[in-house]
Formats: structure tokens, sequence, C-alpha cells
């Protein structure tokens, strides 16, 4: 898919994907899986990814060149159904992640876990048992916390590799995930990469779900800041903040910062 086509929309200049359910969703992971030939990468979007495409020419890209463009922020589907992709369902990361968990029993999608803490891949590996029985984990690697040397990416790739996943989930936060998945992504022979931020933490209990209400009126942002509010707040205040300042520029505007027009990729 490109931008501007009838299957997507662009905000701030990135291409989000009409995608109307989970349901569709999966199935273009699982047909990618079983008919693509190469490796490909799918990005899970939110304020936060759509500020930094703005602010980023090079990010953006990434977001662009993706097999899949998700509007996994509640914000992103509302702007998505102005401007008449009024099918468009909001995809939330977790959510997939656990859908794709379940509903790839039957396909015998083998999944792959990059990131997060031992403790939350020893959790979600117990959950993951007990709730998805059949479910294939082909591996997990908690890398370390600070950036990582060029063996160490090669080594970890290589264990990807001889795992042979349909899958790989990439839990090291936005935009590093992001960035991290479109330099290394090609390494492989075949298989999906896919940033899922917090995704992890969630399936393992050691961050909640927000009520549904809080989810539909867009303020499950609120809900996670009330969790750990020490880490987010600045993020949440930075980003959300600029995400309004944003649209409002394109919306009068049609540019970016910078000058560039948000109607280019």
């Amino acid at each position: 898919m490109t931008a501007c086509t009838p299957g997507a929309i662009t905000i701030l200049g990135s291409r989000i994907d009409n995608i109307p359910s989970y349901e569709a969703a999966f199935g273009i992971l699982l047909r990618a899986c079983r008919e693509e030939e190469h490796p490909d990468h799918i990005t899970v979007n939110n304020a936060h990814t759509m500020v930094e495409g703005a602010r980023r020419p090079e990010f953006q890209h990434i977001i662009n060149e993706s097999l899949l463009s998700l509007a996994d922020g509640r914000p992103l589907s509302i702007i998505g159904w102005l401007k008449g992709a009024r099918t468009m369902h909001r995809i939330f990361g977790p959510t997939l992640l656990e859908k794709s968990l379940d509903w790839g029993r039957r396909e015998g999608l083998r999944h792959f876990f990059f990131g997060n803490t031992p403790e939350t891949l020893a959790r979600m590996e117990k959950v993951i048992r007990q709730r998805y029985p059949g479910a294939v984990i082909a591996g997990m690697i908690s890398p370390p916390f600070r950036a990582f040397t060029e063996a160490e990416n090669q080594l970890w790739l290589e264990e990807m590799r001889k795992a042979g996943p349909d899958l790989i989930w990439v839990s090291l936060g936005a935009p590093r995930q992001e960035e991290w998945i479109y330099r290394h992504y090609r390494s492989l022979d075949r298989g999906l990469f896919i940033g899922i931020g917090a995704g992890f933490s969630y399936l393992a209990g050691t961050i909640r779900h927000a009520p549904a209400w809080m989810k539909y009126m867009a303020l499950e942002w609120f809900y996670r800041l009330l969790q750990e509010p020490n880490r987010l707040w600045r993020r949440y205040v930075k980003n959300n903040t600029l995400f309004i300042v944003y649209i409002i520029r394109e919306w009068l505007t049609g540019t970016l910062p910078g000058g560039r027009s948000a109607r280019t990729s």
C-alpha cells in the first residue's frame, strides 16, 4: 500500500491504513507469513509516532515503507474517520498480539519475542502457556537496556534466523523499536517484524488494560499515566501537545515542521 490509496489516509504526512477489524489485520499478517518470500515490517502507530514522523523525515519513511501501518491510538482512528476512512478501526497493538497468539494456534504460527526484561518475558511465557495452549514460542531474547553493539545485533538476528519465526514481536519502545527493526529486518530470510511497545507488559500483567469506556473516549493514555506517572508524564504532555499543535497546523496550512508538505511522505 502507499499513501493516498483508497485503503489509506495520511496523518501529518504518515500513512495510516484503513483496517476495519482485528480479523482483517490478522488476515493480512497471516497472508504475508504464508505468501511473502522475504521479510517485512509493520508499524503500530499512535500520537507519539505521528509526532516523530512529522519532525523527522527519516522516521516517517519507516512508517510509510511498512507493509502495514496500523492506527494503534484512538485519536488516529478518529482523525481517519474525519478524513473519510469511515471503516477504520483502532487496532491496539497489545490486543493484536493477544489475538494473533490465539488465532495463530490453528495456523501453527511461530512467535519470537525480542525486548523487555527477563522477568517480564518469564511472566509472559507463563501466561501464554496457560491462556493460549498450543501457541508456538519460537524464542525469547531480553537485550540489555543500553545501546546494542553490532556484534550483539548479529548474534540475536542469527538466533532469530535459526528459530524460523513467522512473527517477530519487538518491545523496545517507540521510536527505538521501529528504527531497530528497519535497520535489521532484511537480515532474516522471512518473517514479519512488529514493534509492540508495552505489549509484553500488558500480556504479562504488569500493566493493566484501561476500561473499555476509556479506550473508546481516547483516554487510554491517561490510564497508563495513572499507572506510571513518574516515567510517562513528560512524554505524554510533550507528545500529546505537539500532536494537537501539528494537527492544527496541518489543517490550516497543509505543512509540517520545517515547512514540509503534509501531503508528501
